[in-house]
């Protein structure tokens, strides 16, 4: 299993960040794959296969801790490359609501 979760929501409360530069204060560190539940059930393969999926927006994965776990909110693209690559974990920007 890739996910430790597939999920289609988000069950956190509201953060305020939306555009990639209100993420740009959360450091980068490694997310392990099996360790995230995604917000998203669906995927467009035009963002998997695009060579430039990361020139618009932020190039790391952003995820939200919260209650313990990890939500990847934006970046499915980005985890499901990885995966593919063999890579089990990938750089993401961990917003902490705990």
């Amino acid at each position: 299993m890739i996910f430790k979760a597939v999920g289609d929501s988000r069950p956190y409360p509201e953060h305020g960040r939306e555009a990639p530069r209100d993420w740009a204060e959360v450091p980068p560190r490694m997310v392990r794959l099996d360790e995230l539940v995604t917000t998203k059930r669906n995927l467009d393969l035009g963002h998997l296969l695009a060579e430039d999926s990361t020139f618009y927006g932020d190039l790391f994965a952003h995820v939200v801790q919260w209650q313990g776990t990890l939500y990847l909110e934006d970046g499915l693209h980005r985890a499901l490359r990885a995966a593919l690559q063999q890579r089990p974990t990938l750089h993401a920007r961990v917003l902490v609501l705990d």
